[in-house]
């Protein structure tokens, strides 16, 4: 990579001790695999919002819908410093080009999922969000964003990744000026990895470029990133990429033998079975690409989506 991606995180899992009692929760995969490959944008709602290190624990009362910032024993509400922060931070954001962001868990700030809620009877329910994580992902729609302990689930990993490279490449090619050739070129290389997510988003998607001369530029390209982004967001399953796999042995027909098209169909059938992981018929497939010099599948990005270095296929 010529130039890292940049990320959003929150600024207590790179190390830096803003928690309320001065600590941190450093996450030792975001700092250490991922820095390789992503340039870190930290943000602590709290500490940014002007409240000191040390300093009292907060959580979420009322609506979950709408819920107010407390503290635990004093009862001081900072519910509108926080959405006044939110609001001079998400502008101040939109200056950094961040291709995701990942939020800290439970956090009444930042968690992304199942923040406690109380009400006013001192019972919790997990059905609230971080009111800086809720500000960012209403003005960030389409931004990738995932919580730090979630990453510890392979596949959802493997998915929350894929789709930082996946928006950045779009935003790259933004930024190219692109004409319609060239989101019909972008279209065709994406075609199997969006397959691999949503099969009726890639049909959408193939409908919309087709018809892509009647719109307007700017309304095309809108379109196609909201369906991108949104087909991306679902994870490829086993059986959707099982479904990808065979639809590649058809660009082979007329190159590999009989034996290699066994051999082939033989470990898409074990990763089927959980047997092996993809990283096993997409090596074999990279193989026969190059053996044979298939400009098609060459050029699709599913058969690399993010760098090997990241070994995200070998566990899914």
């Amino acid at each position: 990579m010529e130039k890292k991606i940049k990320v959003g995180v929150s600024s207590c899992l790179l190390g830096n001790p803003v928690r309320y009692n001065g600590g941190h929760k450093q996450d030792r995969y975001i700092t250490g695999i991922l820095s390789s490959y992503f340039d870190f944008v930290p943000v602590c709602p709290e500490v940014e919002c002007g409240l000191p290190v040390p300093r009292e624990t907060m959580h979420l009362t009322g609506d979950p819908e709408d819920p107010r910032l407390v503290t635990t024993k004093t009862g001081i509400d900072h519910t509108g410093r926080m959405k006044d922060f939110c609001r001079q931070k998400l502008a101040a954001l939109e200056e950094e080009d961040l291709s995701a962001f990942i939020f800290k868990k439970d956090s009444p700030s930042s968690g992304l999922h199942r923040v406690k809620v109380y009400g006013s009877s001192g019972q919790s329910q997990k059905k609230g969000r971080g009111i800086f994580a809720e500000a960012l992902v209403k003005h960030f729609p389409l931004l990738p964003v995932e919580e730090e302990g979630r990453l510890n689930d392979i596949r959802l990993r493997e998915n929350f990744i894929e789709r930082i490279f996946c928006y950045h490449r779009w935003k790259t090619f933004l930024g190219n000026n692109p004409d319609y050739k060239k989101l019909v070129d972008f279209h065709s290389r994406h075609k199997l990895q969006i397959m691999a997510h949503s099969p009726k988003h890639l049909s959408s998607m193939g409908k919309l470029v087709a018809a892509g001369k009647n719109y307007h530029r700017t309304e095309l390209l809108e379109q196609y990133q909201e369906n991108l982004m949104k087909a991306m967001a679902l994870k490829a399953t086993v059986k959707k990429n099982v479904n990808v796999l065979y639809h590649i042995i058809g660009h082979f027909k007329t190159f590999i033998s009989a034996d290699e098209k066994a051999e082939l169909i033989e470990v898409i059938e074990q990763y089927s079975q959980s047997l092996v992981p993809l990283i096993v018929p997409l090596t074999l497939i990279k193989h026969y690409v190059r053996k044979y010099n298939v400009s098609y599948l060459n050029n699709q990005v599913y058969l690399e989506p993010h760098p090997s270095e990241l070994m995200l296929r070998n566990h899914v």
